[in-house]
């Protein structure tokens, strides 16, 4: 009688050891097709953003084949589609007072190329000028503070934070002999240490770039 009871206690034991290991497949099992499944599903999200991006950059290369430089050449993205026969044009005798905010630097991995807010400060003034309106009467203002401080500095300053010549000199002169008013904010550079003669000459100073951008918007010139 003992020794009966004492294999059906074996018995009951080994059954529930085999149910707990049974469970404990069961949830490994199902880990495991978790993963699988996720794995699949990241795999087709990188599969579908790997495609999206070189569908874009077949469609950038494909633009910028096209695209036309009617006033300033900042790279590639400062260019104009043209459009045919367009049927709004805005009024060519009109002041078009523009203002720019330039705050970002390039990442180091782009800073020798042309500061990306200048090549878009460029494509602006391109996409009026093929609108129609003279160069004349396109009035710029930039206004420049935080990391694009950088951009407006000499060689001497460059150099020595990037190791080579400053890339912006070319555009920035450019721009100056269009009529464009570069300002450069006073509180940024005192923040950023760069000191007023570390900057190209033609670049002015103003006590903040806020006050700048206020004084500039009461006098009607448009943010862009």
């Amino acid at each position: 009688m003992f020794k009966l009871i004492i294999s059906l206690a074996l018995l009951f034991l080994s059954g529930s050891l085999i149910a707990q290991m049974s469970k404990s497949d069961s949830a490994i099992v199902a880990i495991n097709l978790h993963k699988d499944s996720s794995l699949k599903a990241m795999m087709h999200t990188d599969s579908l953003k790997i495609e999206k991006e070189y569908a874009d950059k077949l469609k950038e290369e494909k633009l910028k084949a096209i695209a036309v430089y009617p006033f300033l050449d900042a790279g590639p993205f400062s260019g104009v589609i043209p459009v045919k026969d367009p049927t709004e044009i805005p009024d060519p005798a009109l002041d078009y007072k523009i203002l720019f905010e330039l705050t970002a630097n390039n990442p180091d991995s782009s800073i020798a190329e042309i500061n990306y807010g200048l090549t878009e400060a460029a494509r602006i003034i391109n996409l009026h000028v093929a609108s129609g309106i003279p160069i004349k009467k396109i009035i710029p203002v930039l206004v420049v503070h935080a990391g694009a401080l950088n951009a407006f500095t000499n060689d001497t300053y460059y150099k020595s934070k990037y190791k080579i010549e400053n890339p912006n000199k070319k555009i920035i002169d450019e721009l100056i002999k269009a009529g464009v008013k570069i300002i450069a904010c006073g509180q940024a550079l005192a923040f950023f240490e760069i000191s007023r003669e570390s900057l190209l000459p033609p670049v002015k100073v103003t006590l903040s770039a806020k006050t700048a951008l206020s004084y500039y918007r009461l006098k009607g010139f448009v943010p862009m």
